[in-house]
């Protein structure tokens, strides 16, 4: 890079660093979901559809009262996402037409995860019980009924299980894992843009693995079928819960073998090589031409920083 672009401190990834303990023990000890739902110190966050609903005041505790968020209608059994000292932290589904409700009342907060997150409005550690809230009240709205058999089912192990009473097999929450990965030619990187994207943001490729594949099988498939590039070696950096819906982002590099664009427009709207030293512009947000990428509390943030930083590098870890 001819001027390499400084950095502040390494920021934190969104929706994760949860103080919670999850309690997974004691989900099934109804004395204790009793007990936990009438401790006046319990909270919980209230979602509807896309909203999440929280106290106005968005400081140290944001969360309602178990009380207040069970008042507004909850829409099925709370689900209990872990303890804190010794109080329950629990999510209330309500209705999405409550929720707009409650967001014209303004009373309360109302708004979407996504901003939530992205404009840093609640403390991290806060963050993570809220995204985990989203994702399993979505899993719940999805699985009101058997998959095996058709029949509807029952919450149990305090909303962590769906049981069916007809043919009694037992459903847990789903994740879908995603690789999320950043071929690397020397000193430039391959970015793409998807159709949903900003103007002018550019990011890491990024697709679902398919049964029977691994991790390094997925992100060679997905850049070879995104953009025709092939990719030898892979390497991973970390990963990151993705609420939206149910995903796992696990993020990696690949050493590219060709270079030869051949791009899928039904899979991405463009793709292209980026030198790094363009790279850290975008990051900084600072590009000539008014190039940017996602924000960074997104793991492709920390991914393109990462190469930014430690250029090829990257591909043997450590």
């Amino acid at each position: 890079m001819a001027q390499p672009v400084e950095f502040g401190p390494w920021p934190r990834l969104g929706y994760v660093g949860s103080l919670l303990d999850r309690a997974a023990d004691r989900r099934g000890d109804a004395a204790f979901l009793d007990a936990a739902l009438r401790n006046p110190r319990s909270s919980a966050v209230a979602i509807g559809g896309e909203l999440i609903v929280l106290r106005q005041n968005l400081g140290a505790n944001p969360l309602l009262a178990v009380s207040e968020a069970l008042s507004l209608g909850a829409a099925g059994e709370p689900v209990l996402l872990g303890v804190n000292q010794d109080a329950g932290v629990f999510a209330v589904g309500i209705t999405a037409e409550k929720a707009t409700a409650l967001q014209a009342d303004g009373k309360l907060f109302v708004g979407d995860l996504r901003s939530l997150a992205m404009r840093g409005q609640v403390a991290p550690e806060v963050l993570q019980p809220i995204a985990t809230a989203k994702a399993l009240l979505t899993w719940h709205a999805r699985h009101g009924f058997c998959a095996n058999c058709g029949a509807p089912t029952r919450v149990t192990e305090a909303g962590w299980r769906r049981d069916c009473p007809a043919c009694g097999v037992q459903h847990f929450p789903r994740t879908d894992p995603c690789v999320i990965m950043l071929a690397i030619d020397g000193e430039r990187c391959l970015l793409g843009r998807a159709p949903r994207f900003p103007p002018e943001m550019w990011s890491c490729l990024a697709g679902f693995i398919e049964p029977g594949e691994t991790i390094e099988e997925a992100v060679r498939r997905e850049i070879r079928e995104e953009a025709g590039i092939g990719v030898g070696q892979v390497t991973y950096l970390g990963s990151q819960p993705w609420p939206f819906p149910m995903s796992l982002m696990i993020g990696c590099f690949g050493e590219a073998t060709s270079t030869a664009l051949q791009i899928d427009r039904n899979e991405v709207e463009d793709a292209r090589w980026v030198s790094r030293e363009e790279v850290g512009l975008m990051l900084k947000r600072q590009h000539p031409n008014g190039l940017f990428t996602p924000p960074p509390m997104a793991i492709a943030h920390h991914i393109l920083r990462a190469y930014v930083e430690r250029g090829a590098d990257v591909l043997r870890g450590g």
